[in-house]
């Protein structure tokens, strides 16, 4: 007999899972019985459900909360009155709202990035990575789950990264080609580097050619050179430094190279390419330094061999979210 649960019936447990936790009346209690004994499965499904309530009660938290100040800021962009507060969940009702949300929608409930999108002209999904030939014939290509904004209307070319990250091909128009991203902003006439957007502000690589970063709109200029990077947060730029701009910028060839990077950037780079979430709770985990090439089109089993060096542990919740502590 086959006891192993089908997504609708993972997804009935967590739904009466998070019914029963809410004073359910008898009724309730009397149906949800007669649900347990259809089908051992059902009993199967529900086990599987207490056990991820326990573990997921601090993600779907976590959850909720960004995602209501995430829809929060969407609702006031399409001009929602003044009044609107943001809405904090908590508990068993973080669950119900977050978890059984992932799994109903999928990837798609993601409100930080419906406020991205909005305005985009150019949006890539989680694990897609695509190249666009912009007005101009420059190119760029988008990492996965990013988004930018293009403008060549006022005289020089303009692009607004919202999220994620960019490898720009320009060519050489005359006219200034400026990648704003954060605080700061990228400028130069034709050339080839990355942008990625930092929680803070933005790191800066460039490939070929010489790019013009300044960290704020009064900041001063720093002009990077091919295998140079630099990084900019809250208005301050950070030291030059030398890179191996090819390796860095592999991810355009579907690899993912690290050395001694913390757990955590790495945790948040795999999160681009896997299509729900990936959440990593513990902190001290999160600063173990990691060295090695991934294939980005496997976030599981990129997680599956750090697991196995690390000695994390990892948890599924129904397809749609993976805990890490």
């Amino acid at each position: 007999m086959n006891l192993t649960p089908t997504p609708d019936q993972e997804q009935a447990a967590l739904a009466w899972l998070s019914l029963l936790h809410d004073q359910p009346s008898s009724g309730d209690q009397a149906t949800f019985s007669r649900w347990l004994r259809a089908d051992p499965a059902h009993v199967e499904a529900y086990a599987q459900a207490q056990v991820l309530w326990e573990l997921s009660e601090v993600a779907a938290r976590q959850l909720a909360d960004e995602d209501a100040l995430a829809l929060q800021g969407y609702l006031n962009a399409m001009n929602t009155p003044k009044r609107s507060r943001v809405v904090r969940w908590s508990g068993a009702l973080a669950v119900a709202a977050c978890l059984v949300l992932m799994v109903s929608m999928g990837a798609g409930w993601q409100p930080s990035r419906w406020i991205d999108d909005f305005g985009a002209d150019y949006v890539t999904a989680p694990g897609e990575v695509k190249t666009f030939t912009l007005a101009d014939q420059s190119q760029v290509t988008l990492d996965a789950d990013s988004a930018i904004a293009v403008d060549f209307s006022h005289g020089e070319r303009h692009i607004q990264l919202r999220r994620g990250a960019g490898f720009f091909n320009v060519t050489h128009t005359g006219e200034s080609f400026v990648v704003e991203a954060g605080s700061g902003e990228a400028r130069v006439l034709g050339t080839q580097f990355e942008v990625r957007l930092q929680p803070a502000g933005a790191e800066v690589t460039v490939l070929s050619g010489r790019v013009g970063v300044t960290a704020s709109k009064q900041g001063q200029q720093h002009i990077l050179t091919a295998g140079q990077q630099v990084a900019y947060a809250d208005g301050s730029a950070d030291p030059l430094h030398a890179v191996d701009s090819e390796s860095r910028l592999a991810w355009r060839d579907g690899w993912l190279n690290y050395y001694k990077a913390p757990l955590a950037d790495v945790v948040k780079d795999l999160s681009r390419y896997y299509p729900g979430r990936i959440l990593l709770l513990n902190e001290a985990m999160g600063a173990r330094r990691v060295s090695g090439s991934f294939p980005s089109k496997d976030p599981q089993a990129v997680l599956n061999a750090l697991q196995a060096v690390l000695g994390f542990e990892q948890h599924s919740l129904l397809g749609r979210v993976i805990v890490v502590r």
